[in-house]
Order: C-alpha cells, then sequence, then structure tokens
C-alpha cells in the first residue's frame, strides 16, 4: 500500500500533507494494483490465496463455485481474472468482504457481474450504502453502486456449507472497523483474518468507522484462541501465507505498545510527547518499516487508549 509515498517522503507525514505530494494515496494504491503482478499462492484443500491487488484474497475452488474472501481492486480486474482461471473452470459464485475499506471492496461491483453473491457484516453493507471518510487518511469515499453492495449480511456469527468446506464467519467489533469478520475454512484447517492481523506491519485503525487498538486486540486473541500450529493463517496485509507463531508475535507487538502508550497518556502526556518517548522502539525494526511509521501507528494508539 503506497510504499513509494513512504520512500518518497522518508517517513509518514500527516494525511494532509500525503496527499499533497501523493495527490491521492487512494489513486496511489489504484494506479499500483493496475500494473501489479497477482500472485498465486496455493495452500491446501482447495484454498489459494491471490496477492497483489490491495489485500490478500482467499479463493476456495470447488463444484459449488469459485468462493473468494474479500475482493481487491477493480484495477486489477484482468490479472485477476487471469489468476482465477489458472485455478479451475468453475465460475465466481460467491465473494464475503472482511469489511469495508476499498482495497478490499473495489471489486464488489464486477465480481457481481461475474455472477458472484456478495455477503458482509451488517455494519460493512451500511459503510457501503453511503458516504464514507477516513479521517486519518483525510479522503471521502463516494457511495459505490448497488451492485457493489452486499447483498446478504451476517451478525455476529455464520456457518456456510461450500465446496465440500464448512466456513465460519466471526464477527470482530470495533477493531479495524466495526464490521470486521474473519473467515475459517474447517477441513483445511485456514483462517483468513482480514485486516485483524498485518503481516510483519504495523497496522491502521480506522476510528472514523468504529475500529480500535482494545478491538483489534480482542480480535487477535479470539482468533488465537481458535487455531493450532498448524493452521494456516492469512492476513489482510503482507507476506500471505503466515501462521499462529507469528499472529501471536503480532499480539505481543500490539499489546506492549498499547500499555506504552497509555501509560505515557496517563501521566498527563499530550500526544506529540507521547511520540516523541518512542512507545514503539523496541518493535520498530521488525514493524515499523512501511506504510504506517513508529510515529503514526503510536498516535492511532494514543487515540484509543
Amino acid at each position: 500500500m503506497a510504499a513509494s509515498t513512504f520512500v518518497a517522503t522518508g517517513g509518514w507525514l500527516s494525511p494532509p500533507q500525503v496527499f499533497a505530494k501523493a495527490q491521492g494515496i487512494v489513486d496511489m494504491i489504484r494506479d499500483a494494483a493496475a500494473k501489479a503482478p497477482v500472485k498465486v499462492h496455493k495452500a491446501r484443500a482447495g484454498v489459494s490465496i491471490l496477492e497483489g491487488s490491495g489485500g490478500n484474497i482467499a479463493v476456495l475452488t470447488g463444484g459449488d463455485g469459485k468462493v473468494l474472501i474479500d475482493g481487491g481492486i477493480t484495477a486489477s480486474r484482468l490479472r485477476l481474472l487471469e489468476a482465477l482461471a489458472g485455478l479451475g473452470k468453475q465460475p465466481v459464485r460467491h465473494l464475503i468482504n472482511t469489511h469495508w475499506h476499498f482495497d478490499h471492496t473495489d471489486g464488489n461491483e464486477w465480481l457481481n457481474a461475474e455472477g458472484a453473491a456478495i455477503l458482509a457484516h451488517e455494519n460493512t453493507k451500511a459503510h457501503l450504502m453511503t458516504v464514507q471518510k477516513v479521517e486519518d487518511w483525510n479522503f471521502e469515499f463516494p457511495r459505490p453502486p448497488l451492485a457493489a453492495v452486499p447483498s446478504e449480511t451476517v451478525g455476529d456469527e455464520m456457518s456456510l456449507e461450500l465446496n465440500k468446506s464448512t466456513l465460519m464467519l466471526k464477527h470482530h467489533p470495533n477493531a479495524h472497523t466495526d464490521g470486521d469478520i474473519s473467515v475459517a475454512f474447517g477441513e483445511a484447517d485456514i483462517v483468513h483474518t482480514g485486516d485483524l492481523y498485518w503481516n510483519g506491519i504495523y497496522p491502521f485503525i480506522d476510528y472514523s468507522t468504529g475500529g480500535g487498538i482494545d478491538g483489534k486486540i480482542k480480535a487477535v486473541e479470539e482468533i488465537l484462541s481458535r487455531v493450532g500450529d498448524k493452521t494456516v493463517v492469512i492476513p489482510g496485509h503482507g507476506q500471505p501465507l503466515s501462521n499462529k507463531s507469528e499472529l501471536s508475535d503480532y499480539r505481543t507487538m500490539l499489546v506492549d505498545i498499547r500499555g506504552n502508550v497509555a501509560k505515557l497518556k496517563s501521566e498527563g502526556k499530550p500526544v506529540d510527547a507521547v511520540i516523541a518517548a518512542k512507545p514503539t522502539a523496541a518493535f520498530d525494526a521488525k514493524w515499523g518499516q512501511f506504510v504506517i511509521s513508529p510515529d503514526f501507528f503510536a498516535r492511532l494508539v494514543y487515540h484509543g487508549v
């Protein structure tokens, strides 16, 4: 996501500065998706991951047609179609959105036209039915066409039987957004976390649409309680094939940084002083090398404690 903005500016600037220099991070991400290759990672039991179109996309292939977890970015449509064709001749019949953000739902409209019924949490549907502004991106997303809006919704939990596989959908409230769901493939022992988990990268938290650091930590802990040492964990961003150990490291990072920031805030320090104290320092070498810089992540955590 917009790595060139990070490199060109030497770090994460405030959203207005980023937009002034990059002429819109959203447009940049869409442009990058139009050029980036889509890499196919085979997992097991008919599940593959497509990397290169926004968030990581899981595909379950079988007699009921292809089931996609997240729809990527429309600009990479042709590359996605080529990758999907390489997984078999089955049409796309189902699309599950893990949350509403454009890098996971921008492809909804064209995938619906391909024949996919779209399912998401009821809050995700609500966000996709109106204009949404992400304050920390300083960007307003217009209401998408009706064809891009989920026709089916899930509340707290839902079980689906597709392609001889049991899919368990679980809502994790007030985490990355207020509409995040994880999707577990029972027989394959695979779970797609959406943007609840960013592998090796500081994550974004969207407070504009109900996200929060405490909800994100709780969501990760819930997922950890449901996975085993052999479970394949698919993150929303980062290297697409992960595991329980790496997810546990991510949880440790979130908890420790939250504790550091909360302590400084409880001492009455304003956000700039907290950032200057480098509460993320122990984790920066591993987690702070991409778009969400240590300073920006500290600011996001400060807002939620």
